[in-house]
């Protein structure tokens, strides 16, 4: 158990591959986008007429993009004040975070209450309390992979929106590199903290089956993944272990199955460009109304 809570919650060898992962993706300036060209308009429309607005983050990680939306919000709105919930399950992650406000004197006057656990722990600790507290935008950012059941964690965290509420979820876009990885490869990626494939397509399904009002926009984006291919390349090894999930992938799994992934990787997830490796890494930014 204990295992499986840190590859889910990104501690120690996960953490370091994520953070390498973040260096070389632009993963963060694919999310930025939709936070410069997407929020300031849906701030506008939630916050309106609103006497105290009230943020939830699910997955916040070390806190990066919460604190762009949240000075967001508050350059929206000066003089109505704010709350900031937090659940991340990494400690070391959350302590980035709690770093991040230290230092940032526009977050600190905004109230933050944290909750180190996973989304399912804190949706059980919510409906034992009985009393919900509701919010005017909740995000999941890169997060669906890792709940249980992903119909039942829309279902909850769209019950938890106030009126004109928007709940946004930031997921690889269907036929992105990762989606094609994943479900060439499902039996063997599929075994540990990530126990099904999940892209844009799976979420929009799961939307339109509980009726729900939404807005989809895919956010194109690549990132050389060259380094992969050389099997002495540090870097080259954490993107692979982060593609994977796995601690170490040249160990995980069979000489073909490595052959095969890497030539997926080459030919059906990227492009090539003067020699380097392009991964397709494209997100979509689902908005779901209240």
């Amino acid at each position: 158990m204990a295992a499986e809570a840190n590859q889910t919650c990104f501690e120690g060898r996960t953490l370091q591959n994520f953070q390498v992962y973040l260096e070389q993706s632009g993963d963060h300036k694919a999310s930025l986008w939709c936070v410069h060209n997407i929020l300031p308009g849906e701030f506008k429309r939630i916050g309106a007429g609103k006497s105290s607005l009230d943020v939830l983050g699910v997955g916040s990680g070390g806190g990066e993009m919460d604190a762009q939306m949240l000075t967001l919000l508050q350059s929206t709105f000066p003089a109505v004040p704010i709350t900031a919930d937090i659940v991340e399950g990494s400690s070391q992650l959350t302590d980035n975070f709690k770093a991040l406000v230290a230092k940032t004197t526009n977050l600190q006057k905004i109230p933050f209450a944290w909750y180190i656990m996973h989304s399912e722990d804190y949706e059980r600790q919510v409906k034992e309390k009985g009393d919900m507290k509701t919010f005017d935008f909740i995000h999941l950012i890169q997060m669906i992979y890792f709940v249980d059941n992903l119909a039942d964690t829309i279902k909850f965290y769209h019950s938890l929106l106030k009126n004109n509420g928007r709940l946004m979820i930031i997921v690889e876009a269907d036929n992105s590199g990762w989606d094609v990885l994943w479900k060439t490869y499902t039996k063997e990626l599929c075994v540990g903290a990530i126990t099904e494939c999940r892209s844009s397509g799976e979420v929009i399904a799961c939307l339109k089956s509980q009726g729900l009002k939404y807005e989809e926009h895919v956010i194109p984006n690549t990132f050389d993944i060259t380094e992969c291919f050389n099997p002495s390349s540090q870097t080259g090894q954490c993107l692979l272990n982060f593609f994977t999930v796995k601690d170490n992938f040249y160990q995980s799994f069979t000489p073909e199955i490595r052959a095969g992934m890497l030539d997926l990787l080459r030919n059906e997830c990227s492009t090539e460009k003067d020699g380097r490796v392009f991964f397709n890494n494209n997100v979509s930014c689902i908005l779901v109304y209240a």
